[in-house]
């Protein structure tokens, strides 16, 4: 068991860190939209709506896990995205492939579940099993009603 804990708490430190995040050029030439372009045509929107400002998404764990990041600005607003009870997923736009949140047998899933607070960071860590998703890549991230379509990987 302490074998466990040790990986999660080596995933977790990594995910915190950043460590992993390629910083590669995009592939693609013909990339529409930028992470910031999008982020800043979009933000408002999420603000309002959700309470939360979107950080990004970025690759995390040598690739082999995706960390989508948001900062909550209203906690009442931002609820509904630290339920439990809800399944957080992350679809690849160019395969369709869907992406869950991993699951440690004693520690649960890699997402933060605390009462949210404003001004404080948060992230959910998605499995990318093959590394499927690239950066530059175009995701979509569901938790409950609360969707984010469009956004491109760092």
């Amino acid at each position: 068991m302490k074998s466990t804990r040790a990986i999660f708490a080596l995933i977790l430190g990594l995910a915190a860190a950043g460590i992993g995040h390629t910083a590669d050029a995009h592939a693609t030439t013909a990339e529409p939209m930028s992470s910031a372009t999008w982020l800043s045509r979009y933000a408002d929107r999420y603000k309002r709506d959700w309470g939360v400002e979107i950080v990004g998404v970025r690759p995390v764990s040598s690739g082999y896990m995706l960390r989508f990041t948001y900062r909550v600005i209203d906690p009442s607003k931002a609820a509904p995205l630290f339920d439990e009870r809800t399944k957080p997923y992350l679809y690849d736009a160019a395969t369709g492939a869907r992406m869950a949140v991993p699951a440690m047998e004693n520690i649960g899933e890699l997402r933060q579940t605390p009462k949210p607070v404003a001004d404080r960071t948060y992230f959910v860590i998605f499995g990318n099993p093959g590394k499927l998703v690239q950066s530059g890549g175009r995701v979509k991230i569901v938790i409950g009603k609360f969707e984010v379509d469009g956004l491109v990987v760092d």
